[in-house]
């Protein structure tokens, strides 16, 4: 590792409890003018010294980059290796940088899918003394994809309407936390496949803030935003012959607002109904656990001289099945994958074990079922998905040979059967490589345009 004796490193800020942008400093030194490399960062990460801070980001050598896919941006964005991950590096002014870091963390603490902030680094400058601008550096987030680099040929629209309802769901895990996005797109968003869906990720929260609540003008502004960008990311997409002539960009963004708005009802709205249809209350409580949201406490009203109940939930937490399957079995994964592996996982209790305690028959599961599927991927094909989205995608092929054979197909045979017909044609999503001189490359974007 190079030495930096000049480099000082700054702990995380610890005003847990402010809302909102950091206030911007007055009368503070300038970092810079001491000739030193200034890191705020969460835990020191001593290789960060050996990355060239002293060349603008625009003309980092090669041999520093990882070539990754990226959106769209109005800043200049770099990945990098950093030891054995993968890092962004977006140049900004010190004031965003901050915020940026400042609400990501936030965000992180409060279990919201977002990117990892790594550091702040200010005091930047060129070997001729030449201010540089400061950076945020966060983590690249494994086997997630920018929303332009999910077509093969052309992107269909059954696949816009599932990144478009992955886009709401985040939005609306946002505001149900008083965070207002204030840029809201498709751009600004990572997506991870999930059990056939996608989970969105909050990529640029430069814009964001951190409210204890939003009012609904302010989730309606919000909305609007993303309905706005996410046509001009359309337009942008069929002007290229990107998506499928029939998807209309305008109507295809319209979608955001009824897949969004239904969600907000669903979690939030009063319900009233006859006492004697008490049943209703367990029935909503299933319906938002379905939706992967638990309720951990709500309110049941009754009115005088009435027989008429009213049932507010009041707290809403997303990850109802992620945290089950956690709990059963030690397994992080996403919302959609959870619920495919736990009814997996319930069906092989009922088969095998329908006695054994529920715990017991969940390691029974990890052991004959998931931890044999993901040791029967051979090392070269271990980067195209992630271990739960390879499982459910075995269990699924393994259900359509069995429809279409009808029998009962041996998970061995499955499994040799997906690994031969399916994943070794997928795309290496741990690390998607592009090279400059590709279509693909062009259309993704490159130089000042590119986002993490």
């Amino acid at each position: 590792m190079n030495d930096a004796p000049d480099a000082e490193w700054h702990d995380e800020p610890t005003d847990w409890d402010q809302p909102g942008k950091l206030p911007r400093t007055k009368g503070a030194p300038d970092p810079g003018s001491l000739g030193s490399l200034n890191i705020t960062a969460a835990a020191t990460d001593p290789e960060l010294l050996d990355l060239p801070w002293h060349i603008g980001l625009e003309d980092w050598p090669a041999q520093y980059l990882a070539a990754l896919p990226r959106g769209i941006s109005r800043h200049i964005v770099r990945f990098a290796h950093l030891g054995g991950s993968v890092i962004a590096i977006k140049e900004t002014s010190e004031h965003v940088a901050r915020h940026e870091y400042h609400m990501l963390r936030k965000l992180r603490r409060l279990d919201v899918p977002s990117v990892e902030p790594v550091a702040v680094i200010t005091g930047r400058k060129a070997r001729d003394g030449s201010d540089l601008d400061p950076v945020l550096v966060t983590r690249h987030l494994k086997f997630s994809m920018p929303y332009r680099a999910l077509f093969s040929q052309t992107l269909r629209r059954d696949t816009l309407t599932r990144l478009i309802d992955a886009q709401a769901l985040l939005l609306v895990r946002l505001h149900l936390i008083g965070f207002y996005w204030g840029d809201v797109s498709l751009s600004n968003t990572l997506f991870r496949r999930d059990a056939g869906a996608f989970a969105a990720y909050l990529v640029d929260a430069e814009t964001g803030e951190l409210y204890p609540g939003l009012s609904s003008g302010q989730r309606e502004y919000d909305l609007e935003i993303a309905r706005v960008n996410i046509a001009g990311e359309l337009m942008d997409l069929a002007e290229g012959g990107l998506i499928e002539e029939k998807v209309d960009p305008l109507a295809t963004s319209e979608l955001i607002m009824d897949s969004y708005r239904r969600l907000w009802a669903e979690l939030t709205d009063q319900e009233s109904f006859d006492l004697n249809d008490r049943w209703r209350v367990n029935a909503r409580i299933r319906r938002l656990n379905e939706l992967g949201f638990d309720v951990e406490e709500y309110a049941i009203q009754t009115e005088a001289n009435s027989s008429q109940i009213q049932l507010q939930p009041k707290v809403v937490d997303a990850g109802h099945h992620s945290r089950r399957l956690l709990r059963l079995t030690g397994l992080d994964a996403q919302e959609n994958q959870a619920r495919r592996l736990l009814n997996d996982m319930d069906a092989y209790r009922a088969d095998n074990n329908p006695d054994v305690d529920e715990e017991l028959s969940a390691h029974l599961w990890v052991t004959q079922v998931f931890e044999p599927i993901v040791r029967a991927v051979p090392r070269e094909l271990g980067r195209k998905l992630e271990p739960a989205e390879v499982v459910h995608e075995v269990l699924e092929h393994r259900w359509y040979m069995s429809e279409k054979q009808d029998r009962n197909v041996p998970m061995a045979e499955a499994v040799q059967s997906y690994l031969d017909s399916i994943l070794v044609h997928r795309r290496d999503e741990a690390a998607i490589m592009l090279t400059d001189d590709t279509k693909t490359m062009d259309i993704l974007g490159g130089g000042a345009r590119d986002s993490p």
